[in-house]
């Protein structure tokens, strides 16, 4: 997948360079479903301790990455998201050791932006999507 985080670097808008309008579209169509939860979870896994900077993994497939919170079509969703940490990336070689730096640096914030790592057919990359405004 990713070695290093600069094949990934993160361009004005933040997101992955390669994502066209259609995925971008359908991702943003979905998000707003479950943004409520995954903004949720992003402020526990924070206030907890465990990571700064969480990541929500948006597959339409399983896939054996993060742990489950919302499955596909529980909540109307057509994507399962799993939440995971930057410790599990760089564990997994998705991120490599010398770019947890430049990732940190282009990690939105994250009370405002949900970051997620999309896989669909080729693609996979991290998206950030704003939090619909209350």
């Amino acid at each position: 997948m990713i070695n290093h985080s600069n094949e990934n670097t993160l361009l004005d808008d933040a997101n992955s360079p390669e994502i066209n309008k259609k995925l971008m579209g359908e991702i943003s169509a979905d998000f707003v479903l479950v943004a409520d939860h995954l903004k949720e979870a992003s402020y526990q896994i924070r206030k907890r301790g465990f990571s700064e900077h969480p990541i929500f993994i948006l597959a339409r497939t399983d896939v054996p990455v993060g742990q489950l919170l919302i499955g596909r079509n529980e909540l109307a969703n057509q994507w399962h998201y799993k939440a995971s940490l930057l410790d599990e990336f760089v564990q997994l070689k998705f991120i490599g050791p010398e770019s947890v730096d430049l990732f940190k640096e282009n990690y939105k914030n994250p009370e405002e932006y949900c970051c997620l790592f999309v896989i669909q057919g080729d693609f996979a990359g991290f998206v950030y999507v704003p939090y619909p405004e209350d």
